[in-house]
Order: C-alpha cells, then structure tokens, then sequence
C-alpha cells in the first residue's frame, strides 16, 4: 500500500511558516492517530503537531533547525497493518479522533488514543470476567517505569522537556512514574531537586549552536565566525520591529518619578502576608490611566483610513525568553485589582519563557508595559508593539539625590517612559496619561482610594 503524506497543516494566526524543532518519532515508529509527530515553532508559539494518519512512519521530510511552510511534506505514513495490533476500543478511539485544533486538517469526536510503538501491542486481552474483578480493586500507586533495551517512551509534554533541557537532566535515563512509563512534571522536579544525587545530564542540542562559517566580510575584511539564521520567533519580532518603525510615527516622553512611596506601601502589605508586586502596582495605574486617555489603547487602520478605539484592555506584559522577546497578555485587564493583575502576570511570564503561551496569549494585547528595570538600565525609547499604538517602559528603582521640601535626601526613583503613535493623539493627551501613572505611583495609597 502507499504511504499517505501528511503536509505541515494550517497553523492558524495567519502563519505561513514553522520551524522544525524536534521529531518526536523515527522511521519505523507505529502511531495512533493523533500522537504527536514533531515539534514546531511559529512566530507565536511552540506546537507539537498530531498526525491524522495511523499506521508505520515511513519517511520523515526535513531536518531539525530548517524551516518548512504551510503544505510542505512533514512525514509519509505506511497506513497497512497499522490497526492489527489493537483492541475493538482503540480503533474506535481512533476512527472518532480528537478534534485537534490545528487548521486544514483534523479529526473529531472522542479523546485521542495512546500512542503506540511497533511491537507494543497487547498480546494476551483480560477477559471480561477478569477485567470486571480488576476494576473493583485497588488501584496502587503508579510506580517508575524502566524501559528494556531498544523501547521508547511516549512523548513527553513540552513543559516537561523544557524543565529536563534547563534542569540538565536526561529524559532518556529517567524513569517515569505516569502511564506506560510517561515522565511527568513531579518527576523531573523530583530529579533537579535531588541533593548529593547523580542527575543523568542531556547533551546539548545542535541545533541551538551557530554554524561555523568560513567565509569573509565584504566590507571590513574580517572572517566571519557564525551566521544565525533568522528563522521562526526572531523573524517574526524583527518583521513586527522594522514595519513598527516603518509604519508608526512615534514621539517619546518620559519622567522621573519617585517611587519611595509605593516601595514602602509594597513593604507593608508584605508584612501583612502576600503582597502583589511592584510590576502589577504599576499595572493597576497604567489600566486606570488607559481608561481616561484611551486614544492609547487604540490601533490605526491605515487601508481604511481610520483610528479604531477599543472597548477593554488586553495589557501586554513584555517578557524576555531564552527563544526572544515575547508579550503575553492579560486579557480584560480592566477587570482586575492589583493581585488579580499579580497572579495573571506571573503565569504569562512564567508560560512565556517555558514555552507553553499559546499563541492568543502572544498576539491578544492592546498596550504594552515593559518593565526593562529587571535588565538592571534605567531607561529605553522602546519600539511600539505594532500593530498597538503605545508602550510604557519602566526603568530600575535605586536610590538617588531627590529635592523634598526644599532638601536633597535620598528617594526611591523611578524613570517611566512612553513611547506613542502621534497619529492617535498629541502631547497633551501622552504627557496626561504618563504624569497620571507618575502622580499614581508617588502617591499610592490616595490613587488606590480612587480605582
């Protein structure tokens, strides 16, 4: 029988293109429909992708690190005995599908089967009147799962990977204790966690590594040493980047601000228990701020020739990541006080850089608040995150001289910087809301009386 090709499928979000991270099977793997075959990453998201075919990989189309678009080849399946090796129930499992949300292709109905491996199946079926007795037995607790010879594991999640890659320890020779032998989240925290214990460490991935190059730089002469392809997440930050200051006409304004006030209100809830931090305090003031000046929670839609002002606000919160710069979302931020602003913050942030945002957690902002303090610099004129009309940047918190009273004594500031679309509003309506957010921030307490 033929082998079907299963192209890269629509990503959605207007996507073309993905980079091809990882394979997550071999030629020669048996899958069930919907086991996840590869590991891609788009300008908005890392994704594992589901395959709509059963049966035998027979050739897998493109090496880790290239890139492929959208109907380009991704493997060849032998579908012939593909289902001898399963129960009644499997295969009704895999005829229903999954309804996995990758567009252009799919399947629908129940949740996916498990995904298989060649010479896994089962050999001898429980009868009935066995499998009746089990099922009113204890279930005892799942125990690690070591691998014979030659077999594999199921896939593991990305957040797990992505634990094991930073923890440094190697999935390959670590036993899992989820089922048919899965590593789960607990286990690769239990092994990081381990003191005086020897951590299987992974070896590190070439595709991470620049290519050496040999070549000669035409214009100063010097030999270049690597080239890095712009692929995936930073071809779509430096396309956003250059049509952000191709497109937008932006101004600057900025103050210094002092910040002695909120550090010290922060230092009391503290006291009191959990405190939100400094980041969602600012938050806060910038979603009040938006709502009295909302021309900057607004996008310009230049072929039909008009200013759209949204009704809500999806604060972006700038996140630095070992892949780039990302921005997730907090969606109706409006909605939020200060610790609802705190938790949602911390679960994007902690999401971005494991990888796990999805791509309407990356793309759903309508301003964005970038807190570069945390790189130690005290300033930017940041790039507006098109197709968003503004961004806020905050800078470090350190002590400085600051005039109170007609005396220099030292003070908690802060440098806040705007960064806007002159098309949506003038001066006044940037310098009104960024001396609002200043007032809010040296005077907390009374602007939290007002929210």
């Amino acid at each position: 029988m033929s082998a079907q090709v299963f192209t890269l499928p629509d990503l959605g979000e207007g996507l073309t293109e993905a980079e091809l991270v990882r394979w997550l099977v071999e030629v020669g793997d048996s899958i069930a429909v919907d086991a996840p075959v590869a590991e891609v990453e788009t300008a908005k998201a890392m994704i594992e992708v589901p395959s709509p075919f059963a049966g035998v990989i027979a050739a897998r189309h493109g090496a880790e690190g290239t890139t492929l678009t959208v109907g380009e080849p991704l493997i060849s399946v032998d579908a012939g005995d593909s289902g001898a090796a399963e129960s009644a129930v499997e295969q009704e499992q895999e005829q229903a599908g999954s309804g996995n949300v990758l567009i252009g292709y799919g399947t629908s109905g129940a949740a996916p089967s498990r995904r298989r491996r060649r010479g896994a199946a089962r050999k001898n079926p429980v009868p009935a009147t066995a499998a009746a007795t089990a099922a009113t037995a204890p279930v005892p607790a799942p125990a690690p799962v070591s691998l014979r010879n030659g077999e594999r594991r199921g896939v593991q999640s990305p957040i797990v990977r992505q634990l094991a890659r930073r923890g440094g320890v190697d999935l390959d020779a670590l036993p899992g204790t989820g089922p048919d032998g899965l590593i789960t989240r607990h286990d690769v925290e239990a092994a990081r966690s381990r003191v005086g214990t020897a951590v299987p460490v992974a070896e590190p991935s070439p595709v991470a590594a620049p290519a050496p190059s040999s070549d000669v730089d035409g214009r100063t002469g010097l030999r270049i040493g690597t080239r890095v392809p712009l692929t995936g997440r930073r071809k779509a930050v430096s396309d956003k980047l250059t049509r952000s200051r191709s497109e937008i006409p932006e101004a600057t304004t900025w103050v210094d601000v002092d910040a002695t006030a909120l550090v010290e209100l922060r230092a009391q809830l503290r006291s009191r228990g959990d405190a939100p931090g400094i980041l969602a305090m600012v938050a806060r003031f910038v979603v009040a701020g938006l709502t009295r000046f909302p021309e900057l929670n607004s996008r310009v839609d230049s072929e039909a020739g008009e200013i759209t002002h949204l009704d809500g606000i999806n604060l972006g919160i700038a996140a630095q990541t070992d892949r780039g710069l990302v921005v997730p979302a907090v969606r109706h931020a409006h909605r939020l006080g200060m610790r609802g602003l705190d938790t949602e913050i911390r679960r994007l942030t902690a999401a971005a850089r494991e990888g796990s945002a999805t791509a309407a957690e990356l793309s759903s902002g309508s301003f964005t608040l970038n807190n570069y303090g945390v790189l130690g610099v005290d300033g930017s004129a940041a790039i507006i995150n098109h197709p968003e009309a503004a961004i806020l940047g905050m800078g470090r918190i350190i002590p400085r001289p600051w005039v109170v009273d007609g005396a220099v004594v030292p003070r908690q500031i802060l440098q806040l910087s705007l960064v806007f679309d002159h098309r949506v509003c003038d001066g006044g309506t940037a310098g009104g809301f960024l001396r609002f957010v200043a007032d809010a921030v040296e005077s907390p307490a009374s602007a939290m009386a007002d929210l």
